[in-house]
Order: C-alpha cells, then structure tokens, then sequence
C-alpha cells in the first residue's frame, strides 16, 4: 500500500465527503454524488479519480452508468499502522493510572 497516496487523498475535504458519501449510499453515479457537491462534474471527476489511485474508491460500469463503491481496505490498513499502536499504548497508560490511583485497597 502507498500509504502517502492514500493520506493525500484523505488530505483534501471534498474527497472525505465523497467518501462519506458513499459509505452512507455505496454504488452511486457521478450524478448522484454531485448532488451534494458544490463544483462541477469534471471537478468532482478528477475528485474521485485521486480516491481510486489511492485503491480508496472503485468503480465498474452497469450498463451506461458507472458505479463508484467505497474500498475500506486502505483505510483500515493505515488504522492498523499508524492509529492502532497509539491507541494501545493511550490505554494501557489510563490503566495503569487508574490501578495506581486506586491502590490496592481493592
């Protein structure tokens, strides 16, 4: 995974609300996703094409519609590398906090 790709692509507002978009309504239409977008299509276009080179969208034609869906392997990959330890060691130090506070007077 080209974790640089995938935050740049997380970096920019207008792709998080596609991707909010479409975790909300997977399979949408170009159309149907700038219905809540303030821009064009051809922005929303390059848009959606920055979030499929970073494998976070994916799309496929059905007939002369094209359908885009949301991938969440990426985003669950940079969970794993980069928030995952930092949220163990976040609460292993509140435990031992809390067990310190506490004392033994269980």
């Amino acid at each position: 995974m080209d974790t640089d790709t995938v935050f740049k692509a997380l970096a920019d507002p207008t792709r998080r609300k596609l991707l909010d978009l479409l975790c909300a309504q997977n399979g949408q239409t170009l159309g149907q996703l700038c219905e809540h977008l303030d821009m064009t299509r051809q922005s929303a276009t390059q848009h959606l094409g920055l979030l499929e080179a970073a494998n976070l969208v994916s799309s496929t034609r059905r007939g002369r519609e094209k359908l885009h869906f949301i991938n969440p392997v990426p985003l669950y990959e940079v969970y794993e590398r980069w928030i995952r330890k930092f949220e163990h060691q976040r609460l292993t130090l509140l435990h031992d906090l809390k067990t310190e506070l506490e004392g033994d007077s269980k």
